[in-house]
């Protein structure tokens, strides 16, 4: 018997973080993408939560004025940022979970935001990245992303301008 193979929708990614901003545009997200996608074919569109977790800091076994960090300190700041991550993917996806015409995934990265996104837009090609706006202008936006690294300005031009569908607004 021949597997019965399911339509494939949009893969949509939804920058999340601990503002207010980023609520914003991933229920902006459900209400004007995810909402207005249902299809005749019954393509389900699937919503991926990008969270970049900060690189943990490094520090030498002594500061400056000659403080000791304990294992225990650089212990607690690793769990700060993962029970960061967990409260914000949680917060999430309760918004999520009235919207059964949508698959929601979860991917949470150690590293800069920014190397983040692209980097997952690239890696599962992305038909739309949404992200809220951090109170900045267009071109402040556009620029902190588009200046990654000056000798990948072509990568992110493929990755993420092409597929760059709408920024949320307030």
């Amino acid at each position: 018997m021949a597997d019965v193979v399911e339509p494939e929708g949009r893969k949509i990614i939804v920058a999340v973080d601990d503002g207010e901003e980023s609520t914003y545009a991933l229920q902006w997200c459900l209400r004007n993408i995810v909402s207005s996608s249902e299809t005749s074919s019954g393509a389900r569109d699937t919503l991926v939560l990008v969270y970049a977790r900060p690189t943990p800091p490094l520090f030498s076994a002594m500061d400056g004025t000659g403080v000791l960090f304990s294992e225990e300190i650089t212990a607690s700041l690793d769990k700060y940022s993962r029970d960061l991550a967990d409260s914000v993917m949680e917060k999430a996806q309760n918004i999520c979970k009235n919207h059964s015409n949508v698959k929601v995934e979860v991917k949470v990265t150690i590293g800069d935001a920014r190397d983040v996104i692209c980097t997952t837009v690239d890696r599962i090609k992305a038909d739309i990245l949404v992200m809220g706006s951090h109170g900045y202008g267009f071109i402040k936006r556009f620029t902190f992303i588009y200046c990654i690294n000056p000798n990948e300005t072509s990568l992110y031009q493929q990755s993420c301008t092409d597929k760059w569908s709408s920024q949320a607004y307030r």
